[in-house]
């Protein structure tokens, strides 16, 4: 997690930048430079789970109540001194961090299937040494701090950054969290989770200011050094040679420091010493071996830069940032970007004129402002107007190229003098012969497309670069789909007729031919898909460009923004991104934004063939989902859609995602729209979401039986009726555990729960533990999806699960307990134990599954039995799951 070797730097070579420091004297200061101000400290919550969960046991599926005390108790002693606290949570991973992500979990793996390998030899928890975090940890996480009545934010990239963003924005009091890389962004100080002493509120504060003191640095380097050294962008390996060298001309190594120290020493000196030489008079990839790397390295260290933030190390400065030349010195404030920026007179108007420097010449020129983006466009002066002229610069020939403003796009395009009518002509760059070719304006996209002249009609005529030959073919406009669709010449009418390319032959086709197969360009990758086909599977994906996004935005976006969107209406866009931020919902807004979605591991034992992944246990409750949020594509109106799922399970590389296709679900009525679900606040919506919600778990049949269970037990119900049906190697002393477990977690206090004891661990209860959580976080979601038809604390896991009560429960019942000692003789709890053991039995008969014991199991399947790998998969064949 963040810079490679820079927090063991610190530890062992600049100790002196960490600093001990109190929050409550922090927190005085803060109010007395700020009267009326209140001291806020913005927390990367994914860095402090480690540190919040203090209860002793992790194995059995999690202490939910003490981790809630626990919670608490934190939340309580910030507010005492007057500290606001702000939660931030990851919302996704960005696509330039998905190999990271993915290294992390494979590894995650490793360390699992060792800790089951210890519960197996010990039949006991192991150490600290090999704590792994409960399932579900982070998502409950958000849930338990609204409860406390805190802000907490889900964000919408990598949330570091946006921690970052909001601390420098807000001024606030710090970051609190755990991760290097807040070293290296530009914010406000950084405070450490892992030294924090809740007590004394204690903690490290580590500065930058005095990191580059020691590196001899300046903080517009810090970015630079992080991706030269490696981070969660940039693999370790990509520099590795070229750190090897900076430490081999580096003079002054120290014995006593450790070899990573050296290369931070060495890097940070050919910062300094070398690169720093030619900083803006060359590019960085004529001073680094970037190579086929580029584009990702200035992703890595534009990463770093907050909004308003330059880096002194691009050349080329984005979004119309200007270089400041050496030799003007009349300079003015830019009211738009708040900088400096020369001055030229112009000779006609004698007023001050910006200006920049040509990166060719050398020379200044003069600049106008674009009206709609605000930047800086170049100007000529046009000779027979004397007025000045807006110019782009031609990539190829490096000469200016007058330009026009698109009354659409609002954006400069280039023009050539038409020499018929003398008048400008917007033209584009044909990429094969680097020359001007006239455009026209499509009435459908309202985009520019090349045109050529029709030598009959004289006319011109839109059209497209045929990918075999390179050259232009004619197009037409496709009626029903108001696409641009190539055209060739029919011999016998003289007449152009739409084509298509075979994808076998390679060769045009018409398109009343069979083999008609209406074609895309895929904007990404550049080649030609048929229409509605997911590039990297044979499915059907649509994706529709969310209206809210202008075309000029999509020009300078990151790539990690998306620019498409798997729903179309803004309506229900935003309401979902609203709910996101807000972390009031579960992967909703992933799927209809991005149709991407992970799950991080889960305590499975890899080893137990009876007992399925959590993955795949959920996934057709998750289909459903995808069905409600994205439809199925029955209607005919529409293709099917895919969701990528970066799901972790056994066997699984991660080398892509699942690609999984809707489920089509069964509700009396039919499938309700969101804007019903979401948006209508009639009184008898509220049984449509039920019914929606029952639809996803396919139990619209027990409607009635769940209705009559009190809360919190209900979605319990809901959810155990699915595991049962879903997985045939349950057995009823399994559903007698996790009843008896939820009913007498009731009674039972924070401290009497920490005191339990447990005779043994049982891997096979760990494994159920699990289960039962990852059911939980999939009600969040259904929850969530079908506009909130349950309360969100009926099926949090602090009021109705404990890991180690279930354990022991679990326990019990194996060794032939009745029912009235799993309850602990409460005859309250007896009748209710019956009751809902009674909603659940039903519900799974009408399934055609009875549940049995395992005493009867045994008996009629003597010695050990062999279960088959897919034995428990009830509904594989309509699920439409992938082996």
């Amino acid at each position: 997690m963040g810079v490679r070797g820079l927090q063991g730097f610190v530890g062992s070579t600049c100790p002196h930048i960490c600093t001990v420091v109190n929050f409550k004297e922090l927190a005085e200061r803060h109010r007395n430079k700020h009267p009326g101000g209140t001291p806020t400290i913005v927390v990367d919550a994914m860095c402090c789970l480690r540190y919040w969960y203090t209860p002793e046991s992790w194995i059995c599926g999690g202490q939910w109540r003490e981790y809630f005390s626990a919670l608490r108790d934190f939340v309580k002693t910030f507010t005492a001194v007057g500290i606001k606290l702000v939660f931030f949570f990851d919302g996704m991973v960005e696509q330039a961090k998905r190999d990271e992500w993915v290294k992390r979990r494979l590894k995650n793996n490793r360390e699992i299937s060792r800790i089951f390998h210890y519960i197996k030899s010990h039949k006991e928890q192991p150490g600290r040494n090999m704590f792994f975090i409960p399932s579900g940890l982070a998502i409950f996480t958000r849930f338990a701090l609204k409860t406390l009545g805190q802000e907490t934010l889900c964000s919408l990239q990598e949330a570091d950054y946006e921690v970052a963003s909001y601390g420098l924005q807000n001024n606030c009091l710090g970051v609190l969290g755990e991760d290097t890389d807040y070293l290296i962004y530009d914010t406000c100080p950084y405070f450490s989770i892992g030294d924090l002493c809740l007590e004394s509120l204690n903690t490290v504060m580590l500065c930058r200011e005095k990191l580059c003191e020691s590196l001899g640095i300046s903080l517009a380097d810090l970015p630079l050094l992080a991706c030269l050294l490696g981070n969660d962008i940039i693999p370790e390996g990509m520099f590795e040679s070229f750190r090897y060298k900076c430490l081999s001309s580096y003079t002054s190594v120290k014995e006593n420091f450790d070899k990573k120290g050296n290369i931070i020493l060495a890097v940070a000196d050919h910062i300094s010493k070398v690169l720093r030489l030619h900083q803006g008079e060359k590019k960085l990839e004529e001073m680094l071996p970037l190579g086929p790397n580029k584009a990702l390295f200035y992703k890595g260290v534009a990463s770093y830069l907050l909004p308003g933030q330059i880096s002194p190390w691009f050349f080329q400065k984005p979004k119309g940032l200007i270089t400041l030349d050496k030799q003007v010195v009349s300079m003015n404030s830019d009211p738009e970007s708040e900088q400096e920026v020369p001055m030229c007179t112009d000779p006609e108007s004698k007023q001050g004129v910006p200006m920049c420097t040509d990166p060719e010449s050398k020379q200044g020129v003069p600049v106008c402002t674009d009206p709609e983006s605000k930047q800086g466009v170049l100007m000529c002066t046009d000779p027979e107007s004397k007025q000045g002229v807006p110019v782009c610069t031609d990539p190829e020939c490096k000469q200016g190229v007058l330009v026009c403003t698109d009354p659409e796009s609002k954006q400069g395009v280039p023009v050539c003098t038409d020499p018929e009518s003398k008048q400008g002509v917007p033209i584009c760059i044909d990429q094969e012969s680097k020359q001007g070719v006239p455009m026209c304006t499509d009435p459908e996209s309202k985009q520019g497309v090349p045109m050529c002249t029709d030598p009959e009609s004289k006319q011109g005529v839109p059209m497209c670069t045929d990918p075999e030959s390179k050259q232009g073919v004619p197009m037409c406009t496709d009626p029903e789909s108001k696409q641009g669709v190539p055209m060739c010449i029919d011999p016998e009418s003289k007449q152009g007729v739409p084509v298509c390319i075979d994808p076998e032959s390679k060769q045009g086709v018409h398109s009343k031919s069979k083999q008609e197969v209406p074609m895309c360009t895929h904007t990404e990758i550049k080649q030609k898909l048929p229409l509605g086909a997911d590039p990297e599977f044979e499915l059907e994906a649509p994706m529709c460009t969310d209206p809210a996004v202008k075309q000029q935005d999509l020009m300078n976006m990151e790539p990690e923004v998306k620019q498409v969107t798997m729903v179309s209406d803004p309506e229900i866009l935003k309401v979902a991104r609203a709910q996101h931020v807000q972390a009031e919902s579960y992967l909703v807004y992933n799927i209809m934004s991005s149709g991407e979605i992970e799950c991080s591991n889960t305590l499975e034992d890899a080893l137990d063939q009876a007992l399925p992944s959590q993955a795949f246990v959920y996934r057709p409750v998750r289909q459903r989902v995808y069905s409600l949020l994205l439809g199925d594509g029955r209607d005919g109106t529409s293709t099917c859609p895919t969701v990528k799922e970066w799901f972790v399970y056994s066997g699984n590389p991660l080398r892509h995602p699942d690609l999984v296709r809707p489920l089509q679900m069964n509700i009396p009525g039919g499938t309700p729209n969101l804007k019903l679900l979401w948006l209508n606040q009639e009184p008898g919506i509220q049984g449509r979401r039920l019914d929606a919600l029952l639809g996803c778990f396919d139990l619209s049949s027990s409607r009635e039986e769940l209705q009559a269970v009190e809360n919190p037990f209900k979605a319990l119900c809901c959810l155990l009726i699915y595991l049962f049906v879903q997985v045939d190697t349950l057995c009823l002393e399994d559903l007698h555990a996790f009843i008896a477990q939820a009913l007498c977690l009731q009674g039972k206090s924070t401290v009497q729960l920490a005191d339990l004891q447990l005779d043994y661990i049982d891997p096979r209860a760990v494994q159920l533990g699990s289960l039962l959580v990852r059911g939980l976080t999939t009600l969040v979601l259904v929850n969530s999806a079908c506009g909130f038809p349950w309360r969100m604390s009926d099926f949090m896991p602090w009021n109705v699960f404990d890991g180690k009560l279930f354990h022991q429960k679990y326990l019990q019942a194996e060794k032939g307990y009745t029912v009235e000692a799993l309850v602990e003789q409460n005859r309250s709890r007896l009748t209710k134990f019956h009751t809902l053991k009674s909603v659940v039995c039903k519900a799974c008969v009408k399934e055609n599954r009875r549940i049995i014991s395992r005493q009867l199991w045994r008996s009629h399947q003597p010695g050990n039995r062999q279960y088959e790998p897919d034995h428990w998969r009830r509904h594989s064949s309509s699920s439409g799951w992938s082996n």
